[in-house]
């Protein structure tokens, strides 16, 4: 196990173990162990009651948080013709069919999102094994597989989050920065916690939410009452 650092040792003594707290609380909490000089990112996890074997109790899809995550985004897209233009309109940092494809071909996966045109997708087929992994294959479930490039751009760059389960029922989604204000962080959570209710699968048995932390970058977790 890692040694911890001084100042996460400090951060943990303001957090009672085994205490849930409330949302509220543990926004303030969590500021207050966000003690490096950058600015930390806030990340929230949510520990699901789901069987991710089965297909239909698999969480995927995207949502724009209030006050944004506080982390610029640089957002590509596949298209041409008028949608390009669209794209350029809304500021898309790269658009094009061709001179993106030859990018990415290259390895230059310098971007955050990518986004395409449905007539577009046949042909990121090949590039399925590089962008997959990375979470950067365009997705009709997180819109960004859409003919409405402008909205998605748009969304991408004030605050998108995409999410999804892992193998182990937990989804993890930023959910802002440290140099947020309490009020800003709590309706980025309570947004991201109401979406989680509100997706649950019809398929879930028992309890649904097991368990809810948040942490700083390099801060302990707080536990949040489900």
């Amino acid at each position: 196990m890692a040694k911890k650092g001084k100042k996460y040792l400090e951060a943990a003594k303001l957090i009672e173990k085994g205490k849930l707290y409330s949302a509220e609380e543990a926004v303030a909490l969590v500021k207050k162990t966000a003690t490096t000089k950058f600015d930390e990112g806030i990340d929230v996890v949510f520990n699901l009651n789901l069987d991710t074997r089965h297909a239909d109790q698999q969480l995927r899809g995207a949502v724009v948080l209030p006050h944004g995550t506080g982390k610029s985004k640089t957002v590509w897209v596949l298209a041409e013709g008028a949608k390009a233009e669209e794209a350029k309109a809304a500021g898309a940092d790269n658009v094009g069919a061709e001179e993106v494809l030859d990018a990415i071909s290259k390895g230059e996966l310098n971007f955050d999102v990518l986004i395409a045109t449905p007539d577009q997708m046949a042909k990121l087929g090949r590039y399925g094994r590089v962008l997959g992994p990375k979470g950067l294959m365009p997705n009709p479930k997180t819109g960004t597989v859409t003919m409405d490039v402008a909205k998605a751009v748009e969304e991408s760059k004030a605050g998108k989050v995409n999410y999804r389960t892992d193998k182990d029922g937990n989804v993890h989604v930023p959910m802002g920065r440290a140099s947020f204000t309490e009020e800003q962080l709590l309706e980025n959570y309570n947004t991201l916690h109401d979406l989680i209710v509100r997706v649950r699968p019809s398929t879930a048995k028992g309890t649904y939410i097991l368990n809810i932390a948040m942490s700083a970058t390099m801060g302990p977790a707080v536990k949040v009452q489900a």
